[in-house]
């Protein structure tokens, strides 16, 4: 893997880390066009260059975190809440992951599982925005973060696992799964982020503990730091730009981004498969 390569990489990984767009479908499908090999080291880099994008939410959230550290130390009541159900809502995803991450490595990193996620995430984005238009109930009872419940961030957590299949996008399934269940769009967005710092922080560790001697030997120190600072700065941009058009738009601009993806990209594996070798 060449620097530019790896700088591409990280640019890719940091808009969509955060985005409902699923971030590991978008890395696969660069590293196919780039001809990259799909073998451990590329899969060990398209996870562990996540570390710059969790860097990013570190410093655009720092009050945030703060309040969380102030509260484990039990100085702050309020972020204790937040810090116990992010880890509650971390734990689904923690032991099944663990169990079936040679099975989805093995089954579904591959194009074909990836534009069906994109077809039918872009789906469930319709479905949900027209449920929370249409539905006075749903409006209505929209709270904030602070007043989540443990049963909440648990059902959360749940719906984060789905995003195990590449192309789902664990952004997505998060903030749905917060707005369902009651919370304002700006409260299952900056949710969706803080458990995202620690569930990337997880897989990435994990990762490259795992896999980080062959990604080292595979593609050497530089690669890996371009794509960790590509990433870094990308998501800074992408996360403000999202907040901010979430909380004015809503949804439905990423929903017809993934259908129109994974349309192109079905085409393109049925009539030009040798694009993406």
């Amino acid at each position: 893997m060449n620097w530019w390569q790896a700088f591409i990489l990280g640019i890719v990984e940091g808009i969509t880390e955060y985005l409902p767009v699923s971030s590991t479908g978008h890395l696969l499908l660069t590293q196919r066009m780039l001809g990259i090999t799909a073998d451990e080291a590329a899969n060990a880099f398209a996870i562990c260059i996540q570390a710059g994008a969790i860097v990013a939410v570190l410093g655009l959230y720092a009050p945030r975190v703060k309040q969380m550290l102030a509260g484990v130390a039990g100085k702050d009541v309020t972020g204790r809440r937040l810090a116990l159900n992010l880890i509650i809502a971390f734990l689904p995803a923690a032991v099944l992951g663990l169990a079936f991450d040679d099975l989805i490595e093995s089954y579904l990193f591959g194009l074909w599982p990836i534009v069906t996620a994109w077809f039918i995430g872009g789906l469930l984005i319709f479905l949900v925005e027209r449920m929370r238009r249409s539905s006075t109930a749903l409006r209505a009872q929209s709270f904030t973060l602070e007043l989540l419940t443990w049963r909440g961030a648990l059902a959360i957590g749940f719906a984060q696992c789905i995003a195990m299949w590449p192309g789902t996008s664990r952004s997505l399934m998060t903030i749905l799964a917060g707005l369902l269940w009651g919370l304002s769009m700006p409260a299952a967005v900056e949710f969706s982020f803080l458990l995202g710092v620690i569930t990337l922080g997880a897989a990435t560790a994990y990762k490259a503990l795992s896999s980080g001697a062959v990604m080292l030997e595979a593609f050497g120190i530089v690669p890996i730091a371009v794509g960790f600072l590509a990433a870094w700065v990308s998501a800074v941009v992408a996360v403000r730009w999202m907040v901010n058009y979430l909380n004015r738009r809503g949804m439905a601009i990423f929903a017809y981004w993934r259908i129109g993806l994974a349309i192109s990209v079905g085409l393109t594996l049925l009539f030009a498969p040798g694009f993406f070798l």
